[in-house]
């Protein structure tokens, strides 16, 4: 009886967890958002080439860093397909497809913003397909400077 007590348990607990992809710093200011925004996007547009490259984004852009990424991205001339919710039961499935063949649907794409409120440390990290690229940054005087070079995860 424990052991399906405890089953019971995990199961619930799993079903409550919540996306390991987006925006982690609450409350982050427009402009913050915006200079994180551009400083990525230039990034991007040094390693995958516009109007070449599709990206398909594999969780919702609700925040304010995930919209103007989208913009930006587009505004550049990135083709970009964006997350649908309809598609959630498969997307782990197609995830997979996409990364192993990089596939006409586009390259899958994914974000991680941090901070550490302690010391206003931000951490940006895009993954595209099994790459990623990350960069720190210190927030000063509501906007960011690089704490760092972009890091290339292949």
């Amino acid at each position: 009886m424990r052991k399906i007590a405890s089953l019971a348990l995990l199961a619930t607990l799993a079903g409550c967890a919540s996306s390991p992809y987006g925006n982690f710093a609450e409350n982050t200011s427009t402009s913050i958002n915006q200079a994180l925004v551009t400083d990525t996007v230039k990034q991007l547009v040094a390693v995958y080439p516009p109007a070449h490259t599709r990206f398909k984004l594999i969780h919702e852009t609700p925040d304010a860093y995930g919209r103007a990424l989208v913009t930006s991205l587009r505004a550049k001339g990135y083709s970009l397909e964006e997350f649908n919710p309809q598609d959630s039961k498969q997307a782990s499935k197609q995830v997979a497809e996409v990364q192993k063949s990089g596939s006409t649907t586009g390259l899958a794409m994914n974000y991680i913003i941090d901070i550490t409120p302690e010391n206003n440390l931000y951490r940006v990290t895009v993954r595209v397909g099994y790459q990623s690229l990350t960069r720190g940054y210190i927030a000063q005087s509501n906007t960011v400077y690089p704490a760092g070079a972009w890091t290339r995860k292949e």
